[in-house]
This record gives structure tokens, sequence and C-alpha cells, in this order.
């Protein structure tokens, strides 16, 4: 397959460079965020030699390419000047304003999940190989061998609001360099030792006289994916009415002083409650009807992943395995329905006749 010639291809057909205002790529498919969709020759491309399909799902326009997504949407970066994410806000809107609320919050959690997946899936098989290790006595979990590899499986959960705050930044369009530095806020040792201290004392954290909500932000998701939405109303107000001459050094301090007090008294408590919330409506059904839960996420998770929505479930397992230590959503949910859909692949290895179907279904 020519990379290049297909990524020129694609870009063509969804409408031009121009109509492209960012990308991204999950296991298979290129998601693109256009401006306007309708330019897309959604027919065209599905006979493009190399694609496979393509389909309009939860504010993308997603082409599915098969195993060789990596190469194709890193010829595509290049086509479009984002081989470094484009930072700017678009002149044109129009297109982003017709989205619903839905669909824009689904883009948004999509956006921010998918750069980091390969982090997170990376040290999840490094947990998982460091288990197999331990079990077979091959490594010692005394050891510092152990402890180091376990730190290593351990490290993109534990500093994940970091992550989510860079990705997150590009979604919003903000400075992703403060958005880290606000991650690294939330999960400062500092601020967890001011936390336990005063949990001791039977005291409360004040920031400004104003009482800090003590909460454990390592792990989280939705606290940090909330205060980098506020950020990007705050910086570009700060772009927009500091003086250039000035601007580089007190728009960056002027934001950091208003996002983070607001994040650490409002959004990363609330983004908590919510958390733990969800997490207890889903405890709440597994004790009654614990077949529930996972039966509906692996019904609907060949869906979910076609939306995008599947990754809006993954925080919610992760922040399970936070809390609980346990997941009984994403994983249980999901790996019975990939097995199923391994299945149904391997079928169509089998019996299918045109040999890239039957390629794709091996791979």
């Amino acid at each position: 397959m020519d990379h290049a010639k297909l990524a020129a291809d694609i870009i063509e057909k969804v409408g031009g460079k121009d109509n492209v205002t960012n990308l991204g790529h999950c296991a298979t498919r290129l998601r693109f965020n256009l401006k306007d969709t309708t330019l897309a020759q959604t027919d065209v491309l599905k006979k493009t030699p190399g694609v496979v399909g393509a389909v309009e799902h939860g504010g993308q326009y997603q082409v599915i390419i098969g195993n060789e997504v990596n190469e194709v949407c890193a010829e595509c970066l290049k086509l479009l000047d984002l081989a470094v994410p484009q930072t700017e806000t678009c002149e044109d809107d129009t297109a982003e304003e017709k989205k619903g609320v839905v669909a824009k919050v689904l883009d948004t959690i999509a956006g921010s999940f998918f750069p980091i997946i390969p982090a997170i899936a990376g040290a999840g098989m490094v947990k998982a190989l460091l288990s197999l290790l331990a079990f077979l006595k091959v490594v010692d979990s005394t050891s510092d061998t152990y402890q180091i590899l376990n730190l290593l499986g351990d490290a993109p959960y534990y500093f994940l609001p970091i992550l989510l705050a860079f990705s997150a930044a590009e979604k919003f369009n903000v400075n992703k360099y403060l958005a880290g530095t606000v991650g690294c806020i939330f999960v400062s040792p500092t601020l967890a030792s001011l936390f336990s201290a005063a949990t001791e004392a039977g005291t409360t954290v004040k920031l400004f006289g104003i009482p800090v909500t003590a909460a454990t932000y390592t792990n989280s998701v939705i606290p940090i994916l909330l205060t980098i939405w506020l950020m990007h109303y705050v910086e570009p107000f700060f772009n927009k009415y500091i003086p250039k001459s000035v601007r580089f050094i007190f728009s960056p301090m002027l934001t950091l002083l208003v996002v983070t007090p607001i994040g650490l008294i409002v959004l990363g408590p609330l983004g908590t409650w919510l958390g733990d919330g969800l997490g207890l409506i889903v405890n709440t059904l597994n004790s009654t009807v614990s077949w529930l839960v996972p039966t509906i996420i692996g019904a609907f998770t060949p869906l979910l992943v076609m939306c995008g929505m599947h990754y809006g479930i993954i925080p919610i397992g992760i922040n399970m395995l936070a809390t609980t230590g346990t997941d009984i959503v994403a994983g249980p949910g999901m790996m019975v329905s990939n097995i199923a859909q391994g299945g149904a692949s391997l079928a169509v290895a089998l019996r299918a006749k045109r040999q890239d179907i039957k390629s794709l279904g091996a791979s």
C-alpha cells in the first residue's frame, strides 16, 4: 500500500486540506474533525483502494483503514501540516455550532482520550506481563526489579490528569504546556500532603480564605477535563485584552491564577463528586443485578466504538479501578464483545473471497 498516495486521496475526498480542523486515529480508523461534513465524498471514499469504509459518528468523520491506519495517519498529518496539531481557533465555526451538545461532549472525550491510549495500553500490558512473571516465579514480588516494572505500569494511570491535560488542550485549542502545568498541580505531592495534614488535624485547606475540598486527583478524569474546558475561555480572554508587548509574561500567569483556584475549589471537587456518583450508580446496579451493566456494555460495544462513545466508558472503568480497585464495567463488558468480534473476524479471514478483506479479517 502506498500510504502517501492513499493519504492524499483521502484528504481530497473529505473536502480538502482547508476542510480539516483536526485529525487523530484509533486502532483502525482515521478520525477527522471537519468544518463541513457535506463536502466529504463518502460513497467515493468507500470505493477507494485501501479504505474499508467511511462514516460520520459522534461529531467525527471516520475513515476506516485497518491495521495500517498509523502509517496513513502520519502521511495525512504531513499533508495537513498537523505534525504538531493545530492550536489556532478556526475562523469558520458554523459546523461546530451545528453539532449538538451530546456530539460535542463525545467528540471532546474521544479527542482527549485516543492520543493517550498507547500509553495506557502499553502500561496495562506491562502490568499483565509482570503478573505473569511473578506467578511463574521469574521475578520476586519483593525485588527492586518488580517495583520498578510495577511503577512503569502504574505511571500513566497515576499521572493521568497530566496526560489528559495535554490531549484536552489540543481539543480546546489552548497552550498544552500551560494545561500540563495545571495537571501537575492536581497530582502534586505538596497538594496531597496539604490535604492529608488537614484531614488528620480536622481542619480544612484554604485558598484565599476559601475552603478547598480535599480530594485525590491521581487517576482522575473528569476534574482535569472540566478545568481545561474552563481554561479555553480564560486564556483567550487574557490573550485578547493584554497588550502584545507583555502578553507572553502576563497571560500565562493570570491564566494560572484564575484557572487553578477555580479548578481546585469548584471544578475539581465537582468532577470528583460526579465520578463518585457514577461509580455509586454502577455499584448499586452491580449489587442488585450484577449481570446487567456488563451485558449492556458488551452488547453495544461495537456501536459505541463506531460512534467514539467507548471513550466515554473507559474513564468509568479507570475511575472504578482508582476508587475501588475493580472495574466491573468496561473490562468485563468490552472483553466479551471483543472476543465475539475476534471470532467473527476469524470467520471472515477463513471464508472471504476477496484477498484484501481476508487480510483485514486476519489482522
